[in-house]
């Protein structure tokens, strides 16, 4: 049966990610989903290594990472058997045709995992955000729509953290309810200190700060969260107009990429004001409507 799954979000000291913890609608009787990781580059990929070996709902079958030293590191961080580990992934999936992949490559490579996986009727779950470009976008949507050469339609999840974040399906829910009154403002804070300081390892900074690869810097990496929840909370319109200003603070360290950015969605009652930061002195992801 197709399978739509269930993300539930667990809070780490470290790290604020997801864990995968069961199926939606599945029976109590039902063996564990069985799961494959794709790409061990992004660093969020280490909370599912350590919640995944003492869940019951969800078993790791294999792992693809075409950098062998990259894998058996995280092989001996982890205790991980040998025997998971592939550097092909057409054939992981042709020899364990897991249920679906969760996806830690750079953000320019998701297209083409997913659509690989998609090829073997397998759903996938990306880390924010979906893609770099509009095509590739484009492309996975029409996948996930059912809409490409795959034998049957497939699920396609983006990990957004702050979606599930309590105070925020809070502020969705009665939203939803209308007991808000008309919607007319939104502002959402997301960023941190910087990847480079707050110390992304080294598998991951390069491309995080790569245009190429990740898109933008803390327009991509933080921007994302602010446009998603906007997105629900107006039910999928989208803006009249977008007007985005980014700049670069720290040339010393992302000569690159930009590290803070204002973004500005106008509808026709209502505007959202989004501000994605690497320049910050301190954590933070909240939003105010």
């Amino acid at each position: 049966m197709t399978k739509i799954f269930l993300f539930v979000r667990v809070l780490s000291a470290v790290v604020g990610t997801f864990f995968l913890l069961a199926g939606a609608g599945r029976a109590g009787a039902e063996p564990p989903i069985r799961v494959a990781i794709v790409g061990l580059v992004h660093g969020h990929v280490k909370g599912f290594l350590a919640a995944l070996p003492g869940n019951q709902t969800a078993t790791l079958v294999a792992i693809v990472e075409p950098q062998e030293a990259l894998a058996k590191e995280y092989a001996a961080k982890y205790h991980l058997d040998s025997k998971l580990f592939y550097t092909d992934l057409e054939k992981m999936l042709v020899e364990q045709h897991p249920d679906a992949v969760l996806v830690y490559t750079t953000i320019a490579d998701h297209r083409k995992v997913i659509e690989a996986a998609a090829r073997h009727g397998v759903s996938s779950m990306v880390e924010k955000p979906l893609a770099t470009t509009l095509q590739d976008a484009l492309a996975i949507r029409a996948l996930a729509r059912g809409s490409g050469t795959h034998e049957r339609p497939v699920q396609v999840l983006v990990n957004y953290e702050t979606t599930w974040y309590a105070s925020n399906q809070d502020v969705i829910a009665q939203s939803a309810a209308g007991k808000l009154g008309e919607l007319r403002k939104v502002v959402v804070h997301d960023g941190h200190e910087g990847p480079k300081e707050i110390g992304v390892g080294p598998e991951w900074l390069p491309w995080l700060t790569d245009p190429a690869q990740n898109g933008a810097g803390a327009l991509f990496d933080f921007g994302c969260y602010g446009a998603d929840l906007v997105t629900v909370l107006m039910h999928g319109q989208a803006p009249m107009s977008v007007t985005a200003v980014t700049q670069t603070d720290k040339p010393q360290i992302y000569p690159h990429v930009d590290d803070d950015a204002t973004v500005i969605l106008r509808y026709a009652k209502a505007q959202a004001v989004l501000m994605p930061s690497w320049n910050w002195s301190f954590a933070r992801k909240d939003m105010e409507v």
